[in-house]
């Protein structure tokens, strides 16, 4: 059993449009009204709601005069509401996400649907008063439609992130066939080695390229007078803007992600702690137009769908101080340092280029040790815990954050001499 989800743009009527704002209104009061009754619950009795808890409050609300509007909604898309923020409260609790915060009518809107929504023709039709939707089907929808989530972007399109189910499942994982290490940059992309050779990707900079289109599309928004229509739409064309970035930026990584997939069986790279570098003033910008984390969740999804690997190494592995040729680690490498040459061997490094090889051959240990423990614990060889007899642990030792190799997945001849 497997699930995926597919994105479609949408295309309501004007009253459509109605009954999706006042959808939306109503979920976002909701999710606000549940979130502040969780909070004063708990500062009362030391407990918060369940979601049972909080679906129990709606019948009252629906009967009073005040609130009798929410009748008006689908039920399920509140009780969709009252699921999503008993999540949140666990993902907070298990130290996954931040404590929840209230939604304002200023930033993206989203409702859910959790069943009962069918394709007819070239349309979505939903349950309730929405009824029949036109949109573009892209792609099919072959799977059995399960929730469907209808958001607002700040541009005014809308768009429906329908999730299917399959009944059969994703190819088995396995590391046979090339490993290519990849080491993710500023000034380049992604430089990646594949035991031959080197190739460096460039960074697009998409921020960069509409910049001065960003800042007049603003400087026009911001000489508005707040609250008019003139600002308002103003206010839509920056919005415009900024969806074009993000809509070059997912092209670019999604068209290298899959060349990248297509033509490796095993991906690796660094486990990037992106929040705590985007603290660094100086390239918090730089690094948040890059994509990083976006490219390695392309990545995973697109090699799990195709039946392949990829393994993450530790973020602290000393991956551009560490020589690939002799494995000699130097002591600092400053940023600017761009090529250096190695004191033991005396080997000149192009410090991406390194970096790269050394991700390769430490993930290839990384899957030579994991696949070594299966076969010590099957009582079939052995192996020290600490894998000295497989391969060396050269620098830090890293955290294995992938799942364990299938002994009939190991393919490695990999290497001494890739090392």
């Amino acid at each position: 059993m497997r699930r995926q989800a597919v994105k479609i743009r949408l295309y309501p009527t004007d009253q459509q449009v109605q009954i999706l704002a006042q959808h939306f209104g109503c979920a976002r009061w909701w999710w606000n009204y549940g979130l502040n009754k969780c909070i004063e619950t708990y500062k009362a009795t030391g407990k918060g709601l369940s979601q049972s808890g909080l679906n129990s409050l709606l019948p009252a609300l629906k009967k009073d005069e005040e609130t009798e509007w929410l009748g008006e909604c689908y039920s399920q898309v509140l009780q969709s509401v009252s699921l999503n923020l008993s999540r949140a409260y666990k993902n907070f609790f298990d130290g996954r996400a931040q404590y929840p915060k209230f939604k304002s009518r200023h930033h993206r809107q989203s409702i859910q649907y959790p069943q009962k929504v069918k394709q007819v023709n070239d349309c979505l039709k939903f349950p309730g008063t929405l009824g029949v939707v036109k949109a573009k089907i892209h792609r099919l929808l072959d799977g059995t439609i399960k929730t469907v989530t209808i958001s607002k972007c700040p541009s005014g399109k809308y768009y429906a992130s329908v999730l299917m189910e399959y009944e059969d499942n994703c190819p088995t994982s396995n590391s046979e066939g090339k490993v290519v290490g990849i080491d993710l940059g500023i000034n380049d992309f992604a430089i990646t080695y594949d035991g031959e050779k080197v190739s460096k990707y460039p960074n697009p900079k998409h921020l960069a390229k509409y910049e001065k289109k960003l800042a007049k599309k603003q400087r026009i928004a911001a000489r508005k007078v707040k609250g008019s229509n003139r600002r308002r739409k103003a206010t839509l064309i920056v919005a415009t803007v900024y969806e074009q970035v993000s809509n070059v930026r997912q092209d670019y990584l999604h068209k290298l992600s899959r060349k990248i997939v297509d033509n490796n069986q095993v991906v690796v790279v660094e486990n990037l702690f992106v929040l705590g570098m985007v603290r660094n003033h100086k390239l918090a910008k730089a690094i948040s137009d890059v994509g990083w984390g976006t490219f390695v969740n392309f990545l995973s999804y697109k090699l799990e769908r195709s039946g392949g690997k990829l393994v993450e190494i530790n973020r602290w592995f000393p991956s551009s101080k560490l020589c690939s040729n002799c494995h000699y680690q130097i002591k600092e490498l400053p940023l600017d340092v761009r090529t250096w040459v190695c004191p033991s061997c005396g080997t000149q490094h192009d410090r991406d280029g390194n970096a790269a090889m050394n991700i390769r051959a430490e993930g290839i240990r990384m899957l030579a040790l994991s696949a070594a423990e299966g076969l010590s614990s099957s009582g079939t060889g052995e192996a020290n815990a600490n894998g000295e007899e497989v391969r060396p642990n050269r620098g830090r030792k890293p955290v294995m954050r992938h799942s364990s190799v299938k002994l009939e997945a190991l393919t490695i001849p990999l290497a001494v001499g890739d090392g």
